[in-house]
């Protein structure tokens, strides 16, 4: 289990595990399709074929969540497109109080994210919540994704954590899986990600589907 007297450092994922995921599963299952279908004149449902199988051909690399890229291979201008529906951008609901209580029990709280540093910026103008995070960090600054082993050496490297005192939470098997690999000693895995689906635990780790049920054990 979570053994927070022995915490010290906390890295947290940002889509779904702060954020509400349904922002990004919209955009890029509904969204983004409708607009490709548009500008190629093709049906929304061989577009959201097509957008769907050139997402699978690079699904875990970090092409997949480079705006840069989907704005190449898709013709479309990415960052505008997700202004249009950036109302749709929410903290989870018990997001800040679990913030909050990192904070005062004196953690130290790093935001890891694989979100491209555009996309980032605008969830924080949307949400502000760089004013709850020490310090906030896009994988595509190292070239590489959560799920390699090659981007954990580069963090321990800069952020000098011990993996033994750090806890590592997200809502990726296969990333979770890699900070277990690296070493982390504390996983939580996030089982409601998106707040339009149901819940759906990941095997093999301790899960969470609202942080607050952890507040009287922050310590």
């Amino acid at each position: 289990m979570l053994n927070w007297s022995n915490i010290e450092t906390v890295l947290l994922d940002m889509d779904g595990t702060l954020l509400d995921l349904h922002f990004d599963n919209h955009f890029w299952m509904e969204h983004t399709p409708k607009a490709y279908a548009q500008k190629h004149q093709l049906s929304l449902s061989d577009a959201k074929a097509q957008v769907q199988q050139q997402n699978d051909a690079v699904y875990g690399q970090l092409e997949w969540y480079c705006l840069d890229y989907w704005q190449r291979e898709l013709d479309l201008p990415i960052v505008e497109l997700k202004r249009e529906i950036r109302h749709l951008i929410q903290l989870r609901d018990d997001t800040l109080p679990f913030l909050d209580a990192l904070k005062s029990a004196g953690k130290r709280v790093v935001l890891v994210t694989n979100a491209h540093p555009d996309s980032l910026s605008l969830k924080v103008e949307m949400t502000e919540l760089d004013a709850h995070i020490d310090t906030l960090i896009s994988c595509h600054q190292y070239g590489t994704s959560k799920e390699s082993q090659h981007l954990w050496q580069q963090l321990q490297q800069d952020l000098q954590f011990d993996p033994k005192t750090t806890l590592f939470v997200d809502d990726s098997e296969r990333i979770l899986k890699a900070a277990q690999t690296f070493g982390i000693e504390y996983l939580l895995a996030v089982a409601n990600p998106d707040s339009k689906k149901p819940a759906q635990e990941i095997a093999g780790f301790v899960n969470t589907h609202d942080y607050r049920q952890l507040l009287q054990d922050i310590k």
